[in-house]
């Protein structure tokens, strides 16, 4: 994924975005020690597969959203233009 996809950091989180297999897209949420305690990585996790469900996501296409602590506290409208601002982007390739 790394290797071959696009990094992108908008706000409080990383975007790892790379051409995945034929069909609905794929998409891992993480987040680190970094974050907090098991409840605020758990939180930050909840909170930005919400807004993953919200964005416009390219069929085809694997991401990898990972949260920093901004994710915790961010307002939800922010975190959601934060993941809609990262996933929409057109393939600079």
């Amino acid at each position: 994924m790394r290797r071959i996809g696009a990094r992108r950091r908008v706000g409080g989180i990383v975007v790892f975005d790379a051409p995945g297999e034929e069909g609905p897209p794929g998409v891992a949420v993480t987040a680190g020690r970094k974050v907090g305690g098991a409840v605020l990585r758990n939180r930050a996790k909840r909170r930005m597969r919400e807004a993953v469900a919200r964005a416009p996501i390219r069929p085809g296409h694997a991401y990898v959203l990972v949260a920093s602590p901004e994710v915790v506290d961010a307002p939800f409208e922010e975190l959601a233009a934060w993941v809609k601002e990262a996933v929409d982007v057109e393939d600079d390739r």
